[in-house]
């Protein structure tokens, strides 16, 4: 049975993006990016929220972003080599390959899905990952946190849903980031 992870950006006071919806306080770092493409390249499918794959589709849809450097273009293979599904009630249609698109979340769905699957899942963008937190599929949560206080916007967690984790792993990088590795607890209620 694969597992749903949940993997998000976040700065330290716990935000994925600023009040203005920016998360430009990302900065490409070499040892975070190649850590980050190696995660990537772990999944079989991602699941995403319309924003997140809008913003993620340009790894194959946009050539000129692979072609600047090696490990851009490794990150765009490994991002194209896993299926994809969108969650949107907006979207027409998809303009990425091995992607469907689904209207609504669908607990039972993502349930089969996790069971049959032969790689892991990961799940993108706060709403979806809110809904899949809910429903208790989250097996895993993962947190990649920079060393920066955006002072407000959009939180990386859910408001409103108590989780639990336990902590997994840890690992330190030389520009300060942090990637936190949690098992999602069950809860007793």
């Amino acid at each position: 049975m694969a597992k749903l992870i949940y993997v998000n950006n976040v700065s330290v006071d716990g935000y994925i993006e600023d009040e203005k919806g920016v998360f430009a306080w990302l900065p490409l770092d070499d040892e975070v990016f190649t850590f980050t493409t190696d995660l990537v390249r772990s999944v079989g499918t991602f699941l995403y929220g319309r924003r997140l794959y809008e913003s993620m589709a340009v790894w194959e849809t946009d050539p000129a972003l692979a072609a600047q450097s090696a490990r851009m273009a490794e990150f765009a293979r490994a991002w194209q080599a896993a299926d994809k599904v969108v969650y949107s009630t907006t979207l027409s249609a998809t303009s990425t390959a091995r992607t469907s698109l689904e209207r609504r979340f669908d607990p039972a769905a993502v349930r089969r899905l996790k069971a049959t699957a032969d790689s892991d899942l990961m799940i993108g963008g706060a709403d979806l990952a809110a809904q899949a937190l809910r429903a208790g599929l989250v097996d895993e949560c993962q947190l990649i946190v920079w060393p920066v206080a955006v002072g407000g916007g959009k939180p990386g967690l859910p408001t409103g849903v108590r989780t639990d984790f336990a902590l997994l792993d840890e690992r330190r990088f030389g520009n300060g980031v942090l990637h936190l590795r949690y098992r999602t607890l069950v809860s007793d209620d």
